[in-house]
Formats: structure tokens, sequence, C-alpha cells
């Protein structure tokens, strides 16, 4: 018993020496955080108003010539996605991409089907996306009605991004309105890809109600994804794809790239996976204290011609179908840190996604100098006026 006093207080003399030890990273990650925080602050209060007074100020060219406005307007929301993306690449987050190459058909129109697992899925999509030529130009996102109420909710109200409000009592009028969304707003602004997550959720909030769901109708038991929802992917599809005389959907053929009918040519199946199945979150890459990791992205290509759309019923099970793949491939992720080769292929090949730090220099730069030159505009018509 009279041991038990020393032994006490040799645990917390270690601890302390611990926390002493620790003291300073701890303090240089809460500076480094503070220092991030401030300079994403700067970002938003200079380049969010800037890309807000061009578009005002561009208003005419819409009149007179819509898609080079909406070209233009494209190239802005690019740049300013191409420095939301900046954050997490100035901290150490990167991107390995593995599977097909989706570079090869970013001219063409496509959808692409996201696992999600938490906020930073977006973020890390906005930093692959940015070396596929102009796909972040003409993209259209579906999110959650949530993020129409952050700094950047009035850049994709303008750009033409679709906000779906979750929720059964919600859901058809919300597709309702989806589909008018996308009549009035894909074409008209020459939009190609769109991107959505078809789980509906945020994997952690959504597991449970997935696998009871599958339960009761004899589907596998999924826990690295949930089932997809059917309602947004079967609006799109049938409001995009275009078809023949016969009904069959015209859409590219994987093996003939250049094959180019009008209308959505493919289904782009995007996997997302964090090491450890330890996700990003918006707060993270925003102030970077988590240590540097690399997230990994595989991609597969399905023609449009290959996806049934005959039935709901056909559809639920093509999509159902791709999330049980992707469950495997995830599985195989964690067990072994890599995605396994695609079919027919050997050896898996992955591809490490870089950005470039000179463009993103010039991105903020061009910010700041616009930020700079708005304040000015507004400061001179203010003491004109007053």
């Amino acid at each position: 018993m009279s041991l038990s006093p020393q032994k006490d207080q040799t645990d917390f003399s270690v601890s302390m020496a611990v926390t002493l030890e620790d003291a300073p990273w701890l303090g240089w990650i809460l500076v480094k955080a503070l220092m991030r925080f401030a300079f994403m602050v700067a970002n938003n209060v200079f380049a969010l108003p800037s890309y807000v007074f061009y578009v005002i100020i561009l208003q005419p060219l819409r009149v007179l010539d819509s898609k080079l406005f909406w070209y233009i307007e494209g190239i802005m929301y690019k740049w300013l996605i191409g420095i939301v993306a900046s954050w997490g690449w100035y901290a150490g987050y990167t991107v390995m991409e593995w599977g097909e190459d989706i570079k090869a058909i970013s001219k063409d129109e496509a959808v692409m089907l996201v696992n999600h697992q938490a906020t930073g899925d977006v973020c890390t999509l906005m930093m692959c996306l940015q070396d596929k030529g102009l796909v972040v130009v003409q993209m259209m996102w579906l999110m959650d009605h949530i993020f129409k109420y952050t700094n950047f909710g009035i850049v994709s109200l303008i750009h033409g991004d679709f906000f779906i409000r979750q929720g059964k009592s919600h859901r058809d009028h919300q597709l309702q309105l989806l589909k008018k969304h996308l009549e009035n707003n894909y074409r008209s602004r020459d939009r190609k890809w769109i991107v959505l997550f078809p789980e509906g959720g945020f994997l952690r909030k959504r597991r449970e109600t997935s696998q009871a769901f599958a339960k009761k109708n004899n589907l596998p038991y999924l826990t690295h994804v949930t089932l997809p929802r059917i309602g947004a992917t079967k609006i799109i599809l049938s409001t995009l794809v275009e078809r023949q005389e016969n009904g069959i959907p015209a859409g590219g053929d994987a093996k003939q790239p250049d094959s180019k009918p009008k209308g959505l040519q493919w289904v782009i199946d995007a996997t997302i996976a964090y090491p450890k199945a330890e996700p990003l979150d918006i707060q993270t890459w925003i102030l970077g204290y988590r240590k540097p990791t690399v997230t990994h992205v595989h991609y597969r290509i399905f023609p449009i011609k290959d996806v049934p759309l005959e039935t709901e019923d056909d559809l639920a099970n093509w999509l159902y179908q791709r999330f049980i793949e992707k469950e495997d491939l995830l599985s195989h992720f964690y067990k072994t840190g890599a995605f396994p080769p695609l079919k027919g292929h050997k050896e898996a090949v992955s591809r490490d996604m870089t950005l470039s730090n000179m463009r993103l220099f010039l991105s903020h730069s061009f910010a700041f100098l616009s930020g700079y030159m708005w304040y000015n505009v507004i400061q001179y018509f203010y003491h004109c006026l007053f």
C-alpha cells in the first residue's frame, strides 16, 4: 500500500512531462490555425464580393451573348473553387487518383456519383477537378440546402448550383424543383457535368437507417457506404439523356471516345477513401490542424446507354449494384491501402493529382487586387454621392 502514492506521483510526473513536451507543438498548431483562419477570412472578404461585382458589371454581355457571359462566369467560378482547393493543398492535404482517367471525357456531358462521408468530400472534389480542363467551368453541383447559407452560397446561387432539402416531407416538391431547375439552367448556361451525392447525407448519419432498409429488403449489409436514394438521379437522367427514335438512350461508347452524341453521355462513379477511414471535414481543411494526408479517389466510367432507364426498379437495382461495388472497393482499400486493379488489368495504377503553385499564387493575387480595386471604386462613388 505504501508504494501506491509513489506510483501515482510518478504517473503524474510522466503525464506532465508529456504535456510540457507537446506544448510547443500544440502552440504552433494553434498559431498556424489562427493564421490560416485569418487568411481564409481575407480570401472571402476580397474574392467573393469581387466575383459578385464582376457578374453585375457583365450583365449587358449576358443579354448580347449569353454563352460568352456564362463562360466568363465559369472561369471566375473555377478561380474561386481553386482558392478553396488551395487551403487544403497548402496544409498538405493532397489527392491520389485511381481507376479510369476522367480527363478523356472532360469535354462530354457526364453525371458524377460520389459517396459522402464528410464536408471535406466537397473540398476534395474541388481539388481533384481543377486539372480536368473546363469541367469546373461548366459544372453544376447538387448539395444540401444548408450550403446556401454559407459564405459560398451566393456564388453557388449565381452559378446555378441546386440546393436540395432532405426529408420525406420535402422530397416530391424538391424533385419537381430540381427538374425545373435543370430545364431552365443546364442547357442555357452550357453546363456539362453534374456532381451528385446519391446517399443523401453523411455516412455516419445514414448508415444505421440504410442497414435497416437493406435488411428489410434483402439487400447486402454495407458498412463503408449506404444504399443510394434514387429520386435525384432519376430526375437528372430522365431530363438530360437524349433518346434515339427507338427509345434507347443515346450515349458514348467507352471504346470509341470520339463518338459524341448530344445529351448526357457518361456516368462517373467516384469513390472517395480516407486513410484509416478518417474523413476530413471543412474545419480541418480550413485550419489545417491535422497532419498532412493523402485522400484517394477512384473513378469508373459507364456509358449512359448501359444504364437501364426503362423503370425505376431497373435504375434502383443498377445504382444499388454500383454502391455494393463501392463497398468492395473501400473494403479492399482499408485492408491494403490501395484500390484493386480495374477489370482486365493486372496492376492498379495511381496518379498524383497536383496543383500549380504559380497558378494558385496568381489566383490569390487576382483576388486581393480585385478586392482592392472594387474597394476604391465603391469609395470613389460614395464620395461623389455624399
